[in-house]
């Protein structure tokens, strides 16, 4: 699961090469826009029953109650996404004015690439449910991969969005049929009865608002910038927070160990042990975070030259400095926010983001009509804030900040950046030069003002070794 995470993180720059130099700005703004709906429909659409399906049948071995929980859970999430995807359809013309520069062909099968990706989502989840892993990520790297290959064949022969969104289509296609088909050979093909849909949208539906509030946080500043000012800016703005964003797979070892780690020592009643993983993997954190976000920010210009073009970087490369601050600060809230996983405080979780995306989502339509594409990104910076001082507040008891290792971190991090800036690197050769000299005088700067010790190692290795 963490390799196919850490590839799925991954794919988003390789495509952002192909589509930023072979689509107009408009074009790569609208195939954002088509993204950013694809993320959001799901928390909805699903009505979050592939949670529920974890949480009840993840330890059923009855095939007949297995059959009846799926179905049933299939059944409504299939309902739910077909009127979704109808309405869509009925309103393409006016979400094509609204987000797509008016190109109502492409909303037109938006409908049908969201219908098919809200029903991978739930079939994904039943291979989670029964701990299938190499399953599921053999499907989520299918599905992610065949499209990057699809509409990276379409886009480097010149096809435009239409036919680009029509490969996305497919390749969500095929990984259906493949994922459904292994499911009704696996499980058999049953007519639900619904005995049990009363208690699963019960405990699925409440999680809604807290999935679309994340996603509120992350993500609708695509709409408010296509809304307000066009695809165009959206466009710019994209890449530049992808690239910042990029440090979000720092947190990939952490978010896979942490959640199967703590609750052993925590229900032990082994506080002392829970506090020392949730502190040393937070240093850990920010001792590749810190220096990555510097990095990042340094060569943001750059690296979006190499990457996409000089017209967007020149008018997207302010976005990542502010980028990769937020996603440093949303690491470690990710990190402290175990706490509240297990002491069972998911309501507390749940206001942490409604507030933050109330905030993200108001302060949006206020300020990026006059401020463009940098109020977005502040926004974004000021709600991941919010959320990691309201967390911190309920985990102070198992969580302390090493303020000593931060400081030799910013240091050795502050010279790394004088050096990149003397380097100046223009080209890809000469940005991969520099960023290795900058990662060998890091680290060397580290372990010359001791921020790391010997018996740290120990402990970070015995917390890998435990799984």
């Amino acid at each position: 699961m963490g390799i196919a995470n850490l590839l799925v993180a991954l794919s988003s720059l390789i495509l952002l090469p192909i589509l930023t130099k072979n689509f107009s700005i408009d074009d790569y703004g609208i195939w954002v826009q088509i993204n950013t709906t694809i993320a959001l429909l799901p928390n909805l659409t699903t009505l979050g029953l592939p949670f529920t399906m974890v949480r009840f049948l993840s330890a059923e071995t009855d095939k007949k109650i297995i059959q009846e929980g799926f179905y049933s859970i299939f059944s409504m999430v299939l309902i739910a996404t077909f009127i979704v995807s109808l309405l869509l359809l009925i309103f393409s013309k006016q979400i094509a004015l609204a987000i797509f520069n008016g190109n109502v062909n492409v909303a037109i099968i938006l409908s049908a690439i969201v219908f098919l990706a809200c029903l991978n989502a739930l079939l994904l989840n039943y291979f989670r449910t029964f701990q299938e892993m190499k399953k599921y990520s053999f499907f989520l790297l299918m599905q992610t991969y065949l499209g990057v290959a699809i509409v990276s064949y379409l886009a480097l022969g010149g096809y435009g969005i239409y036919m680009v969104s029509l490969g996305l289509l497919i390749a969500n296609f095929i990984t259906f049929l493949a994922m459904f088909a292994l499911i009704i050979w696996s499980i058999g093909f049953k007519i639900p009865k619904f005995r049990n849909i009363r208690e699963y949208l019960s405990f699925g539906v409440p999680t809604i608002p807290g999935n679309l509030s994340s996603w509120i946080v992350n993500s609708s500043d695509r709409y408010v910038i296509g809304i307000f000012l066009s695809a165009a800016f959206v466009g710019y703005y994209s890449p530049g927070y992808t690239l910042g964003y990029s440090i979000s797979m720092l947190m990939a070892p952490f978010s896979l160990l942490l959640p199967s780690v703590l609750p052993q020592y925590y229900d032990k009643n082994n506080m002392e042990k829970v506090s020392s993983f949730l502190n040393y993997s937070t240093k850990y954190f920010l001792l590749v975070a810190i220096p990555a976000a510097f990095g990042l920010s340094i060569l943001s210009k750059p690296l979006l030259n190499v990457l996409t073009t000089p017209d967007i970087a020149l008018n997207g490369y302010l976005i990542t400095p502010i980028t990769a601050l937020s996603t440093l600060i949303f690491g470690v809230y990710a990190i402290i926010s175990n706490v509240l996983v297990l002491e069972k405080k998911t309501k507390v979780i749940g206001t942490i983001w409604i507030i933050a995306a109330t905030m993200n989502l108001i302060l949006n339509i206020l300020l990026v009509p006059f401020f463009g594409i940098i109020a977005a990104a502040a926004t974004t910076l000021m709600a991941y804030i919010v959320a990691f001082i309201i967390s911190l507040k309920f985990s102070t008891k198992f969580f302390n900040f090493d303020y000593k290792f931060i400081l030799k971190s910013i240091t050795a991090s502050t010279i790394m950046s004088a050096i990149i800036l003397f380097i100046n690197p223009q080209n890809l050769m000469n940005i991969i030069i520099a960023i290795v000299i900058s990662i060998i005088v890091y680290f060397g700067l580290i372990l010359v003002m001791k921020g790391i010790k010997q018996d740290e190692f120990k402990l970070f290795k015995a917390m890998f070794g435990k799984n």
